[in-house]
């Protein structure tokens, strides 16, 4: 794996609304495989904060447990994600 797709795999589970599903569309990766990343990418510090905000409630990162208002998992004016490339403006 490239190391710009395992950044964009870091910076989308450091997203509170972009859920693990998205993550698992984009890249196949379980949140599990996510978690084995962000465990071996970050400092131990990091890795520990971004557990505990995933898991205290204040993170979306789960489908179930998010507002049912929320049907997308990215802003409403970005442009649509091709290849895990944001369009520019």
């Amino acid at each position: 794996m490239e190391q710009q797709d395992i950044d964009r795999i870091i910076e989308m589970a450091w997203e509170d609304r972009t859920p693990f599903e998205a993550i698992k569309i984009q890249f196949g990766f379980s949140e599990a495989d996510v978690i084995a990343l962000m465990r071996k990418e970050l400092k131990r510090g990091s890795f520990n904060l971004w557990r505990k905000r995933v898991n205290s409630g204040v993170s979306q990162k789960h489908a179930k447990k998010r507002n049912a208002e929320i049907t997308r998992f990215k802003c409403s004016r970005q442009r649509t994600i091709s290849l895990n490339k944001i369009s520019k403006r």
